[in-house]
Formats: structure tokens, sequence, C-alpha cells
């Protein structure tokens, strides 16, 4: 099958700045071991994912995860190794980000839209689909501020739902919003799927994962410590 998205020997780096001596000898285990304080954010991680695939990315919070999803992006560049990805990519990897609180919702699918690279004809043609898929109604006039974190993510997957890509990248975002929307995200997800759309998504969500992908890998401490189908990676890192 045709190769999406593939990663060759990544490496990303939490900060240039040197460990000092200080801190080895008086934090020795902050400075070598702590999720959120080592050197290397990602460690040699590899990957192909085909043209079609869901692709699913697991591991406890602070072991790279959102990490690679930037890389992968382009919005991170890696201190080492490459990414290939072919065709149009839409993400959707913070809450809100990319979105204006002060602007309607109508607005910010505009706004959005531009992120994505969407041209006005094409958010013009969509923008009544993306209302609906939402569910929003009329509050999609009124300012961002006033919605809750379930509006924000109906709206925000709503967009890339519509956006003509080849490849999706999301971040946990599912697990926001109430379990009908979240069936309905993941039902769009598998049609994308179906016509030959790309997936890759992070999220603790494991019913989610088996649900929407086939492959998939565990991150720790930014390496790959599991790799193959979704199922098998899911069991063993459920396992006591």
């Amino acid at each position: 099958m045709t190769a999406a998205l593939e990663c060759r020997d990544l490496w990303k780096s939490y900060s240039s700045k040197r460990v000092g001596l200080k801190t080895l000898l008086l934090r020795p285990e902050v400075a070598r071991t702590s999720r959120y304080a080592r050197r290397w954010a990602l460690q040699g991680v590899s990957f192909k994912v085909s043209r079609g695939q869901g692709f699913g990315v697991l591991g406890a919070n602070g072991m790279g995860k959102t990490t690679l999803l930037s890389v992968l992006l382009g919005i991170v560049q890696p201190d080492r190794g490459s990414v290939s990805v072919q065709g149009r990519v839409a993400s959707l990897l913070e809450l809100g980000a990319g979105f204006h609180p002060e602007l309607s919702g109508r607005d910010n699918v505009f706004l959005y839209g531009s992120i994505l690279g969407m041209r006005l004809h094409e958010v013009e043609e969509r923008y009544h689909a993306i209302v609906e898929f939402s569910e929003l109604g009329d509050a999609v006039e009124e300012p961002l501020r006033t919605y809750s974190n379930g509006m924000v993510t109906r709206l925000g997957f709503s967009l890339i739902a519509h956006a003509p890509a080849d490849v999706f990248l999301i971040d946990e975002v599912l697990a926001v919003g109430d379990a009908r929307f979240q069936e309905k995200c993941r039902r769009h997800l598998q049609e994308f799927r179906k016509r030959n759309g790309t997936l890759v998504i992070v999220s603790h969500d494991m019913e989610a994962l088996a649900e929407v992908c086939d492959e998939g890998i565990r991150l720790e401490m930014g390496e790959v410590t599991d790799a193959g189908p979704i199922g098998d990676v899911v069991r063993r890192y459920q396992r006591p």
C-alpha cells in the first residue's frame, strides 16, 4: 500500500539548554528520568502509515504524543530524523487552538478555515454543512467566549471534517462533548477512511482507538515501546 505518512528516526529535545553539574548532583532523578524534565521528548521514533489507514498513538500523559503530532504537522521541527506526508493535512491538536474568543462562531469558521489552508470560496461552499454537522444552530452567531468546551469541540471538529484534506491529525479532542456527538465523529472518521483518507489520532479512549484505527504504537518517555495491530497494542497497554 502507498505510504501517506512516514517518520524516520525522529528525535526532538524539550530544550536546547544543557543540564548543569549542580542539577545532575542535587536532582539526578529529575534531570534524567522525569517525564516532564527529561531531555528528549521523542527518541528514535519510526513508523509508516498507509493511505486509507487509521493509526493510533497511545501512552500516558507526558510521553511525547502531542509533540509527535506537532512534528507531523510541521509546526515543530525535529532535531534529527525526517517526516514525509503526502497530500493536504487538517489538524485539531488543541481545544480552541486557532479560534478567537471575541469573534462569533460564524467568523471563526472562516478564520480557522483559512488556517487549515481553505480558500474563501471553499469555506463558503461548505459553511452550511459545517454548521449543520456542529449542531450549534443559532449559537453560531454568538461570540466564542460564550461557548462551552463541548461547543468549541463541535465547531472545531466540524471544520476539519469538511476540510479538503487527505490526512487528519487529531489529539484527544474526541473525549470532549456528549457521547452521541462523539459517536457521530467516529462514524465520520470511518467514512473518511473509506474515501482513502488517512487518520492519525492520539487518545486515552481505548474504545475509540479500536473503533477507528487498525494499527498503532505506544510511546513511553518518547520512545516506541510497542507497535502493531491496535487491538493488540491496547490489550498490552491495559495489562496490569
